[in-house]
């Protein structure tokens, strides 16, 4: 079976379920598992690469509803190649839908294990968390501009689990662009990064205000957090600790 991945986490899906070497082109920034980032380039922001993936003969697409074009998805079920659209609104979706890729592919054993493993340890978090009161999280994908997150937008979803809440939780919009005298008045529990950058450097951008706020700052990784992986159950685990 050859198999085509149009969304990163859609490409880490195949490699859970021991489908890596059935992969035959890829969307950029499939980064994960190691052995991914040498397959073909076959979509990106802009959009898919119609005539490469016709061109590979796919037996399967993995399209990511939300994510990818929708003329894209409609392009290629059109001219009679099997697609897989999936969509994740909420954490229980990921295994779910891992489920149903694996109905398609013949992996319903290897799935049933990692799924069931991912179900029992996310329950297991939130029960151990159910009793925090909303804590108030200033999560941010970057400095300049300052982004955070509103009450619709998935990370609030995965500080929900934790018992915590967006610190913005009253924005209109999921991504609001907001100032560091916003978050001052705000005085959040803790401070969460979802940077590449290390933990030194972020600092340097609080240091200045550290008279007046003294919130705990945490560093996750947002290629995990902003992908509907597996791995993101570790990650959770993490971010839950270092918020309680």
């Amino acid at each position: 079976m050859k198999i085509v991945s149009l969304a990163p986490h859609l490409t880490e899906w195949a490699f859970s379920l021991g489908l890596g070497k059935n992969l035959v082109g890829v969307s950029d920034y499939s980064d994960f598992p190691e052995e991914a980032k040498a397959i073909l380039r076959v979509a990106d922001y802009q959009g898919a690469d119609i005539a490469t993936i016709i061109a590979l003969e796919p037996d399967l697409i993995l399209a990511w509803d939300g994510g990818n074009k929708p003329q894209d998805i409609h392009k290629l079920s059109s001219i009679g190649l099997k697609v897989f659209s999936s969509n994740v609104e909420n954490l229980e979706d990921i295994p779910r839908e891992i489920n149903r890729l694996a109905e398609l592919t013949g992996t319903e054993k290897r799935a049933n294990a990692l799924t069931g493993k991912f179900i029992n340890e996310l329950n297991a978090l939130k029960e151990k968390h159910a009793k925090a009161a909303n804590k108030p999280v200033f999560y941010y994908s970057w400095a300049v501009p300052l982004m955070s997150i509103g009450p619709r937008a998935w990370p609030n979803k995965l500080l929900n689990v934790c018992g915590a809440q967006t610190l913005f939780h009253d924005s209109p919009v999921d991504y609001p662009q907001v100032s560091v005298k916003d978050v001052l008045m705000r005085q959040p529990h803790v401070l969460v990064a979802a940077s590449k950058s290390t933990r030194t450097d972020l600092e340097v951008f609080w240091a200045k205000h550290r008279d007046f706020l003294d919130a705990p700052l945490l560093v996750v990784d947002p290629d995990v957090t902003s992908r509907f992986s597996l791995r993101l159950i570790n990650e959770l685990k993490l971010l839950c600790e270092g918020i309680n």
